[in-house]
C-alpha cells in the first residue's frame, strides 16, 4: 500500500508563515493533495503545542489525528541553530520526528532552559547541532533527527555560508545517529548522490510549506505491507534506505528552488551558472561584492563522483510541477488569482487528488476528466518534457511547460515563409 508522506512544513507561529497554517487547513489540504502522513509542524512552540494537544486524538501508534480526517498526523518541528564552530558562525536548520506528545513535552522544557521557545515556531538556539541531536536522543531514542533543506546557502549543515564540509564535521560522534538528510527543494537525490559521504543516509524530501497551497510539493514515497503501520514502521523504512519499501521521493524539478544557481538578485537579476561564478572568482560582476553561491555550485565543490552516477536500491525521484502552476500557465495568469484557485479546487473536488491527477490517472482517463491542454501538460510533466529557468539568490526558478511546444510552433509557422 502506497503511503505518501510530507514531514517539514510550518504553523502559523513561524515567520513569513500564512495565518492559514492551522490544524483544520493542513488536514483539509492535505486531503486534496492526497497526503497521507503530513507532520504537525513546530511542536517546540508552546502557544502551538496546546494547540495540537487540544486538536489532535492520539492513535496510540505515535500517529494523530484530526477529527475524521483520513491523514495522519506526525509530530514534528524545525530548530534553527546558530553558533560559533571553529572560525565560522554556523547557521543550521534541523527536523526532528517525535513519537509521542510525551516525548516532545520533555524536548521542550529542556530546550527551554536554553532559549526562547516563544519566540518563534522555528525558534532559534545557541546549541551546536550535535548537541541538539544528543539531547533529544537521550529523551527518546525513537525520535529522528534530520538537517533540514541541506544545501541552501544560509541556514543548512552544507551551506555555502555558514555550513560544514561533512556530517562529522557538525554532528561529530552524534553521526551515526543521524540516519537521514533532507535534499531540499533547491536539490533532489541525483545531486546528492554524488557524494559518496551520503551514502550511509536516507536522502528524503519534504515540503517545508508556508502555506497550505504547498504542501507536498516535495514529499516521501512509502510502500507499507500492513495498513496499520505506526510511527516506528515509518522511521525504519526511512533508516533502511531500501527502495522496496522506499520506492522514490516526489521532488520539484530543483531549478524551480531559490537557490539553485548563483547570482545576485538585487543586482538586476544577475544569474549565473556555477562555472561562471567561478571563472569571476565568486565575485558579481556588476557590484563586485561576493555573489550568493547556490546549491548547484556547492554540490560541485564537495562531490567526488561524476554527475550521473546512480547508486543500486536507493529511492529514485520522481519529478513533478505542482497542478496550480500547470493550470496557470494553460490559463495565462498567477497561480495564486482567484481563478486559477477555483478552478484547482473543482478539479481535486470532483475528479480526485492532486497525487492521484499527477501520478496515477491514465491519459485517457484525464481526457475524460479535465481540459484537455491540462491534461497535456500532465503528460508533459510526466515525460519530463519543459523547460527549466533556474532559481538563484532567493528567486524562485521557473518551469515552462509548454516553452518546448512554442518553440515548435513558431519553427513551423516560420518555415510558411518559405
Amino acid at each position: 500500500m502506497r503511503v505518501i508522506a510530507d514531514l517539514h512544513l510550518h504553523s502559523k507561529y513561524s515567520r513569513a508563515t500564512s495565518q492559514r497554517m492551522v490544524i483544520p487547513e493542513i488536514a483539509r489540504w492535505a486531503n486534496y493533495k492526497g497526503i497521507d502522513v503530513i507532520a504537525t509542524a513546530d511542536f517546540t512552540h508552546p502557544l502551538w503545542f496546546s494547540e495540537l494537544k487540544k486538536e489532535l486524538k492520539p492513535l496510540g501508534n505515535g500517529f494523530y489525528q484530526y477529527h475524521d480526517s483520513k491523514t495522519r498526523f506526525i509530530l514534528s518541528t524545525e530548530i534553527s541553530s546558530i553558533y560559533k564552530q571553529g572560525d565560522k558562525v554556523r547557521k543550521i536548520h534541523t527536523v526532528i520526528l517525535a513519537p509521542s506528545l510525551e516525548t516532545v513535552d520533555k524536548i521542550n522544557k529542556k530546550l527551554s532552559t536554553i532559549g526562547n521557545l516563544y519566540s518563534d515556531g522555528r525558534p532559534i538556539l545557541g546549541l551546536a547541532v550535535k548537541d541538539l541531536a544528543k539531547i533529544v536522543l537521550d529523551i527518546d531514542p525513537r525520535c529522528m533527527v534530520i538537517p533540514a533543506h541541506m544545501w541552501t546557502p544560509w541556514f543548512s549543515v552544507f551551506g555555502a555560508n555558514s555550513g560544514f564540509d561533512s556530517l562529522k564535521e557538525a554532528f561529530g560522534e552524534m553521526t551515526p545517529y543521524i540516519h537521514a538528510g533532507e535534499t531540499g527543494l533547491s536539490s533532489d537525490p541525483e545531486m546528492n548522490w554524488r557524494l559518496s559521504q551520503l551514502d550511509k543516509i536516507t536522502l528524503v524530501s519534504n515540503s517545508d510549506a508556508h502555506s497550505p497551497e504547498n504542501l507536498g510539493r516535495e514529499a516521501n514515497v512509502f510502500e507499507v505491507e500492513d495498513e496499520n503501520y505506526d510511527y516506528n514502521y515509518i522511521c525504519e523504512i526511512i533508516r533502511s534506505k531500501d527502495s522496496k519499501y522506499f520506492p522514490y521521493t516526489i521532488e520539484f524539478y530543483p531549478e524551480e528552488g531559490k537557490y539553485h544557481y548563483d547570482g545576485h538578485r538585487n543586482c538586476d537579476g544577475l544569474r549565473m551558472k556555477p562555472s561562471e561564478s567561478i571563472k569571476n572568482k565568486n565575485i558579481c560582476p556588476k557590484c563586485g561584492r561576493p555573489i550568493t553561491i547556490g546549491v548547484l555550485h556547492r554540490v560541485e565543490e564537495l562531490a567526488d563522483r561524476p554527475e550521473g552516477y546512480q547508486p543500486k536500491n536507493f529511492p529514485v525521484s520522481r519529478h513533478l510541477v505542482p497542478l496550480q502552476e500547470i493550470i496557470a500557465e494553460v490559463k495565462g495568469v498567477a497561480k495564486t488569482s482567484k481563478k486559477i484557485q477555483e478552478e484547482y479546487m473543482q478539479i481535486v473536488q470532483s475528479v480526485g487528488s492532486e497525487f492521484s491527477i499527477l501520478l496515477d490517472l491514465s491519459e485517457d482517463k484525464l481526457l475524460k476528466l479535465l481540459d484537455p491542454k491540462i491534461v497535456e501538460g500532465i503528460i508533459r510533466v510526466r515525460e519530463n518534457k519543459v523547460r527549466p529557468i533556474p532559481g538563484y539568490d532567493g528567486v524562485y526558478g521557473i518551469i515552462k511547460v509548454f516553452e518546448e511546444e512554442k518553440k515548435n510552433a513558431r519553427k513551423k509557422d516560420q518555415s510558411k515563409l518559405f
